[in-house]
């Protein structure tokens, strides 16, 4: 399937890419074989989305996928059928923290 990716600024700069990246990711889509797709075309983005040993979500990192926020969904549960389709993006959103 072939997906499409949106990146924060800063991680577009370092995977030197611009707009929305297309990763070819094996069915079943989940957040996780998107994640292993996007390491795997861009070397220089590991450890920068997730930990590079535990595989979790950084934490000022949210995924957001058809207005809905999956940041807190299992990583291998299925992601929405449009961003499966390829049709809407999956977007990697870079939180802030403050007040």
């Amino acid at each position: 399937m072939i997906i499409k990716v949106t990146l924060p600024t800063h991680l577009r700069t370092l995977a030197q890419v611009t707009g929305t990246v297309t990763l070819d990711v094996p069915e079943p889509v989940t957040q996780r074989a998107i994640l292993d797709a996007l390491e795997a075309a861009y070397p220089m983005l590991r450890g920068t989305v997730r930990d590079m040993s535990s595989k979790e979500r950084r934490p000022f990192i949210r995924f957001f996928a058809c207005g809905e926020d999956l940041s807190h969904q299992p990583s291998d549960a299925p992601v929405p059928g449009e961003v499966a389709a390829g049709s809407e993006p999956f977007r990697i959103i870079g939180a802030m923290a403050g007040g």
